[in-house]
């Protein structure tokens, strides 16, 4: 891994004890410009692993706690009428940060929840008529409980696309959860986190992972992957020509973190779960994003579809 993602990790993985694959999955989406979906029961460590990439990285950080009552404007931003000088004045809401941490995010309305969405896929915002650019790097991280939780809305599916990955931080061992208890690093080590990796660097290191070679015949299995699950039987939904590109670009990251410039079949099975499982709908309920089942779908297809060699 790069001197700097190297370092990058390490400062995460100080403050946050589970596992350690799940700080390299967030890592690929910063390194492929996506934004990533932390999704797990409450008191495992989500907000924390957020709060450590953005403490990591000397670039602007944004934090919104979503709530049922949490307008669009909360978000986005609000202009303000100004008397003396007789003209509005927009005043920019947190989304104008390069790290943003949404935190429960399925615990606001759809109507604020798609106040989101031009700033994923677009990279600005509109607000009054007027398009504001926000800055780059731009990466939302988002956190949701389970959506059979009290208090909780689904995400639309439109939205869930946006997200590059959703991954599981899942419980730690029992030798790390011993570790939290002893050094209480969310109450201690997150304040004294410094940043380790500039804002222009990681700007480089994208880059670098849109450069990643991805041969002809790995882009042709990613294809007969997306295929797969448009025709399989248990599926209502499948993979979209976007979600493909995300696995492509996924696959480019998780090369990168591994110290390469090119891709190997190995990626692209590695992201295959956090990339494609929310993008498929199992039969059944077009609300029902079934994450065991939908993963078992994708396990089989990966099975049956012949890897490159």
């Amino acid at each position: 891994m790069e001197q700097g993602l190297d370092a990058l990790r390490a400062g995460i993985a100080s403050v946050f004890l589970g596992h350690p694959e799940s700080i390299d999955r967030v890592l690929a989406c910063l390194l492929a410009r996506g934004h990533c979906l932390i999704e797990d029961v409450p008191g495992v460590g989500k907000t924390v692993l957020a709060s450590a990439l953005a403490r990591s990285i000397d670039c602007s950080f944004g934090r919104v706690q979503l709530t049922p009552d949490l307008l669009p404007s909360d978000i986005l931003g609000v202009s303000v009428y100004r008397r003396e000088q007789d003209r509005f004045d927009f005043k920019r809401g947190p989304i104008f940060a390069s790290i943003v941490l949404a935190d429960e995010i399925n615990r606001a309305t759809p109507r604020t929840q798609t106040a989101l969405l031009e700033a994923m896929s677009e990279g600005s915002v509109t607000v009054d008529g007027v398009t504001h650019e926000l800055p780059k790097p731009f990466m939302i991280v988002a956190t949701q409980n389970p959506t059979d939780f009290h208090g909780t809305y689904q995400l639309p599916e439109n939205q869930l696309d946006r997200f590059l990955m959703r991954i599981s931080v899942g419980y730690p061992s029992a030798a790390d959860e011993a570790r939290v208890l002893e050094l209480r690093p969310s109450a201690h080590k997150l304040g004294e986190l410094k940043p380790v990796i500039d804002a222009a660097r990681v700007i480089t290191l994208q880059e670098r992972t849109d450069a990643a070679r991805l041969d002809r015949s790995l882009i042709d299995y990613i294809i007969a992957i997306a295929t797969a699950t448009r025709g399989h039987e248990a599926l209502q939904l499948g993979v979209s020509p976007r979600g493909a590109l995300a696995l492509a670009q996924a696959s480019r990251a998780w090369a990168v973190l591994r110290g390469r410039d090119y891709v190997i079949p190995e990626d692209i099975l590695t992201s295959v779960q956090p990339v494609c499982a929310h993008r498929v709908i199992s039969r059944g309920s077009l609300a029902d994003t079934g994450a065991d089942q939908t993963s078992a779908i994708l396990r089989e297809i990966v099975q049956r579809v012949p890897s490159p060699a």
